[in-house]
C-alpha cells in the first residue's frame, strides 16, 4: 500500500474541542459470546454485522471516531458513517478460544492488504505480559507504529496487561503503569490504556490513580472501557481527562446491555445515545485537547 496523499492527524478522529469521544465496535468472538451470555443463543455472522451496523448508524453521528474490524461489517459500517466520524480499523489478529479471552495478538496481514480508503487510523491490541515474549511484543508495537506511519495513517496502540503463567503476585495497576513506560515512548499517535483501579474506589482514589498513570504515559492517551462497570465509566473518564487524558475509545460501556435485546435500534437510541452524549460533554469540558499534549 502506498501512503495516503495527506497524512492523517488526530484532528481526523477528534471533536472540535480537541478531545476524543470514540466508539469501539471491533469485538469479534467476544461479541458472539456476549449474545450467548445475554440468552440470545450463539449468533451467526450476519447477526454480528447487523448489530455493528446498527451501532454505527445510531452512535456514529455522535462519535468523533469509530473502530471496526475487517471481519464483520467493515464495508457496511464504512458506508453508513458520517464523513466527520473518523474510521479506525483494527489490524490485530487475535489468538482466542470461543468464549475465552484474547491470549495473544499479531498483525493481521489481510487487514493491512485491504482497500484503506476512508480509514484515518489503525489499531493494534497488544497483550502485555512479563514473559519470554515481552521483547517480541515491543518489537511488534514498533513495527505497527512504523507501518501506520508509512501509510499516512494514525496508530492507536492498545496494551492490555495480563499475568505471566508463573506470576502469582500480579499487580494490575503496577503492570498498566509499567507497560505505559515501556510502550508509549515508541511514539504511537494515540495510546489506549486501561482505566486504573478498573474504575473502582472513591473519587479521590480514582483521581490519584489516574494522575499517577498520566506521569507514565508519553503522548496523547485515551481510556478504554473493558473491565469497568458501566455505571463507573463516566466517573472514570472524568478522572482520566482531569489527569491529562484526551478522552475515550469505548464499546461495552456504551452498548453491552443492548446485546441480545429484541429492539436493538430503539435501545441504542434511548439508552446508548444518552450515555455517549454525557461522555462527550465530559470530554469537551475536561479533556486535554490533543493539540496541547
Amino acid at each position: 500500500m502506498s501512503p495516503t496523499s495527506i497524512p492523517a492527524t488526530l484532528e481526523d478522529i477528534a471533536r472540535p474541542s480537541g478531545g476524543l469521544a470514540m466508539v469501539a465496535m471491533d469485538q469479534r468472538e467476544s461479541l458472539r459470546h456476549m449474545f450467548d451470555l445475554a440468552g440470545a443463543g450463539r449468533p451467526g455472522d450476519q447477526v454480528l454485522v447487523d448489530f455493528k451496523v446498527a451501532v454505527a448508524e445510531q452512535l456514529g453521528p455522535l462519535a468523533s471516531g469509530f473502530l471496526i474490524d475487517r471481519h464483520y461489517g467493515f464495508g457496511e459500517v464504512r458506508a453508513v458513517l458520517p464523513r466527520a466520524t473518523g474510521l479506525v480499523l483494527a489490524v490485530d489478529a487475535l489468538a482466542q478460544e470461543p468464549g475465552g479471552p484474547v491470549e495473544d495478538t499479531d498483525l493481521d496481514q489481510a487487514a493491512l492488504a485491504m482497500d484503506l480508503a476512508g480509514v484515518s487510523a489503525l489499531k493494534l491490541l497488544l497483550i502485555w505480559r512479563r514473559d519470554a515474549r515481552r521483547a517480541d511484543r515491543v518489537e511488534l508495537a514498533r513495527r505497527f507504529i512504523e507501518l501506520a506511519r508509512a501509510r499516512g495513517l494514525l496508530s492507536v496502540l492498545e496494551p492490555v496487561v495480563r499475568p505471566a503463567p508463573d506470576e502469582h503476585d500480579f499487580d494490575a495497576e503496577a503492570a498498566i503503569r509499567e507497560a505505559a513506560r515501556e510502550l508509549s515512548p515508541l511514539g504511537p499517535s494515540l495510546y489506549k490504556v486501561q482505566v486504573p483501579r478498573a474504575g473502582e474506589g472513591s473519587d479521590r482514589e480514582l483521581q490519584a490513580a489516574c494522575d499517577a498513570l498520566a506521569g507514565d504515559i508519553t503522548g496523547p492517551w485515551v481510556v478504554l472501557s473493558q473491565g469497568v462497570q458501566r455505571e463507573n465509566f463516566l466517573r472514570a473518564v472524568t478522572a482520566a481527562c482531569r489527569a491529562g487524558g484526551s478522552g475515550f475509545l469505548a464499546g461495552r460501556a456504551l452498548w453491552s446491555d443492548v446485546v441480545g435485546t429484541r429492539d436493538v435500534v430503539r435501545r441504542l437510541r434511548v439508552t446508548s445515545r444518552p450515555r455517549l452524549e454525557r461522555l462527550a460533554e465530559v470530554v469537551d469540558r475536561e479533556a486535554r485537547p490533543w493539540t496541547q499534549v
